[in-house]
């Protein structure tokens, strides 16, 4: 665990990173692997329905928590860390005439901003890795799910122990320094009173989203080398061996991307 200080700087650090301009040419408005059909997978694997009340932690721009309340009329609250992230989601959201079914809002997922039992169901797709302090954020959703209440996890996990050049902060905001086990997901949730898990695994989601992203850089840097892009402070050839080194690590069995489902304590 590192300290409370490399704590603010990792959410700081996600939140700037994850709001760039460039991110998004990456990555575009869906920051996951298997983009909105893995979104509705997990709706569906959820079982949600008009009578739910859903929490999107880290939700980005709004992208999978609209569709959610798109596909299944539930009504879902999405949290950002980020607040462009927040402005752009509710701008979002009104202009594509969805309200009052999504709704967003800044908040830090290890101090979740709701009262007790408060949702139906919580989901997090490719955050939870990024959460410096699992327990507690495990934890805040478990204090916010009604008794019964379903989870829903999809994100990065590692085989082992990640090799020390990609212990840095950008691998960790790029959500692979800060992945664990999918078998230590299941004991952090299970130590905030979790139960009745299920394990899918995703991994070719999570090879499509790098492929794409190593295409995308290949355009980013001729933009770059034109004049027509400034990176500012980001480090395109950091980023370049960093999605060269995760497709060696995906392509060995060492990173995978895993869906997991549990309920809350009746």
């Amino acid at each position: 665990m590192i300290d409370k200080v490399g704590d603010r700087e990792i959410k700081l650090c996600c939140a700037t990173f994850y709001e760039s301009d460039v991110v998004r040419m990456l990555l575009g408005d869906v920051l996951h692997p298997g983009e909105l059909a893995l979104t509705e997978h997990l709706g569906r694997v959820m079982g949600l329905g008009p009578d739910d009340r859903v929490l999107d932690v880290a939700c980005g721009r709004g992208a999978p928590a609209m569709h959610l309340a798109e596909r299944f009329g539930c009504h879902v609250t999405g949290l950002d860390y980020g607040a462009e992230n927040v402005v752009a989601a509710q701008a979002l959201a009104a202009g594509r005439g969805l309200a009052p079914l999504p709704t967003f809002r800044q908040g830090d997922a290890e101090l979740l901003p709701f009262d007790d039992a408060t949702f139906d169901a919580v989901i997090s797709e490719c955050s939870f890795c990024t959460f410096p302090d699992k327990s507690t954020a495990a934890a805040e959703m478990a204090r916010v799910l009604r008794p019964g209440g379903r989870l829903g996890l999809a994100d990065i996990t590692v085989s082992g122990t990640l090799p020390e050049d990609l212990q840095t902060l950008l691998s960790w905001v790029a959500c692979v320094a800060g992945a664990a086990t999918a078998e230590e997901y299941v004991a952090i949730l299970r130590g905030a009173g979790f139960v009745d898990f299920t394990v899918e695994g995703h991994t070719k989601a999570l090879v499509e989203l790098v492929n794409n992203v190593r295409r995308k850089l290949l355009g980013v840097e001729l933009a770059v080398g034109l004049g027509k892009l400034d990176l500012g402070d980001l480090d395109l050839s950091e980023g370049k061996r960093l999605a060269r080194r995760a497709a060696d690590l995906i392509e060995s069995g060492v990173v995978g991307y895993t869906l997991v489902t549990a309920k809350s304590r009746s």
